[in-house]
């Protein structure tokens, strides 16, 4: 466990869970690009630059998750305070730039602040610019790949622990993801809570935009893909080839992202090559919208109990808070 250097008399406690396995990695790889029809995870999307665009997209005009779910903290959070009650620490998944659980840090006053994401240079930077804010506040930043499953290191969580996880990245995992994933955290809740955000089902002139801006960021987003591939696998993509598309599929209630090829190409890596044929196209990311009675009831299929809810005037997001 090593310190982030800060100008602050506390520093923030940083370790790096997640090590890159990189024959495993090609492995994972060579075998998505070999399939029929290729599906990366999107974990890929989130490489130093990945998370720096990222942090972009979420200040766009068509971008509304970041803003809505802010609005909604920012207006109940006295209320959303009282219903969360004592926390000892708040661990906060997919922390990114930390400015998410920011915004509670005031009201909920925990002993500790404990940051997650995969991007460890990315959240060591944010880590240690809200430790400056926050000078007496414990932070401990962990750099873990927790698409799979979520293991924190013993010693991480002091007294009652309340999960957060903001920006609908639960949409992210496809429905039987989602409900490993909430079964598993359910277990490390304790007597404890979660307080996570939620994307709701909205017409699609809403819902594609925020997923293809006309500035172009969330292409670049998405491009950037093929570099980390790239540099991964030690694969021969070029972004140029390539453009981004995204749509709402309303049979399985969910964005999806896509790379299409824009002409036929041959993509090569060590030991490998694929030809693509123009259209063609690499699924990268889906994010599935729910309903708020839907949403309550995968919590309860997880284990947990839905305490309380709450959402903007157009009903275009909730935050729940649930417990064991």
């Amino acid at each position: 466990m090593t310190p982030v250097c800060s100008d602050s008399p506390r520093q923030p406690y940083f370790m790096q869970l997640f090590t890159q396995d990189l024959e495993a990695t090609a492995v994972e790889l060579k075998a998505a690009l070999s399939a029929s029809s290729v599906r990366l995870s999107p974990k890929f999307l989130y490489d130093a630059l990945g998370s720096t665009l990222f942090d972009a997209i979420t200040r766009l005009p068509e971008y509304y998750p970041t803003r809505t779910e802010a609005l909604i903290v920012d207006t109940h959070l006295d209320d959303i305070a009282r219903a969360v009650g004592p926390v000892g620490t708040l661990i906060d998944l997919g922390a990114g730039n930390c400015e998410k659980a920011a915004r509670l840090l005031p009201a909920l006053q925990p002993d500790r602040y404990v940051a997650v994401d995969i991007s460890a240079d990315f959240l060591a930077e944010a880590l240690a610019r809200l430790q400056r804010l926050q000078p007496s506040l414990e932070t401990w930043g962990l750099g873990l790949d927790f698409s799979g499953a979520l293991t924190l290191p013993d010693g991480a969580v002091q007294g009652r622990p309340l999960f957060f996880y903001p920006g609908s990245s639960i949409g992210n995992f496809d429905p039987a993801q989602a409900l490993s994933f909430l079964t598993g955290l359910r277990k490390q809740v304790a007597d404890g809570a979660l307080l996570i955000g939620v994307d709701l089902l909205k017409p699609v002139t809403l819902l594609e935009p925020a997923y293809d801006d006309a500035l172009g960021v969330t292409a670049a987003f998405n491009l950037n893909l093929l570099l980390h591939l790239n540099r991964l696998l030690g694969s021969n993509f070029d972004p140029r080839g390539w453009r981004h598309a995204a749509h709402f599929n309303a049979a399985d209630s969910r964005i999806e992202m896509h790379l299409e090829a824009r002409s036929e190409v041959t993509v090569q890596w060590p030991g490998g090559t694929r030809r693509f044929l123009a259209g063609e196209r690499i699924h990268t990311e889906n994010s599935h919208k729910h309903s708020v009675r839907g949403f309550a009831a995968l919590l309860a299929d997880a284990g947990f109990r839905t305490q309380r809810h709450w959402c903007d005037p157009q009903g275009w997001f909730a935050v729940f808070l649930a417990s064991a």
